[in-house]
């Protein structure tokens, strides 16, 4: 079991910054690449980023790409979504997410673990 806790979120204006952490317990970190979706009031929840277990390999959605940034640090069991240019409809409940599969995923039925999520508000 990984157990996952997502800390950070909050309310900022447009063209703010944030960044999301997502603190793992339990089975090896380092075994697992992790993901962060959002889900938006009335949408389905949607793929932002994800990293592979050594952190050498990221992948983004194309909504976010150029403004936020993933990352993740081994020692600390800590994976990190910095967000920039924020904008009202980045406004979504994150969730970080864990797989045992070691390059990451886009796809949510690839994750085997999930946080409780943390709520980002972006007001214009």
């Amino acid at each position: 079991q990984v157990q996952l806790v997502e800390s950070g979120g909050g309310l900022v204006q447009a063209g703010g910054s944030l960044r999301l952490s997502c603190a793992a317990s339990g089975r090896t970190f380092s075994r697992y690449s992790m993901g962060w979706f959002r889900q938006a009031p009335g949408r389905e929840r949607e793929f932002v980023a994800t990293i592979s277990m050594s952190g050498s390999s990221t992948y983004y959605a194309a909504s976010v790409k150029g403004r936020f940034t993933i990352s993740r640090d081994n020692v600390k069991n800590t994976v990190y979504l910095q967000m920039n240019s924020l904008k009202p409809e980045d406004t979504a409940v994150y969730y970080c997410a864990a797989a045992e599969y070691p390059y990451g995923s886009s796809k949510q039925d690839e994750y085997d673990y999930w946080g409780q999520g943390t709520q980002v508000t972006v007001s214009s």
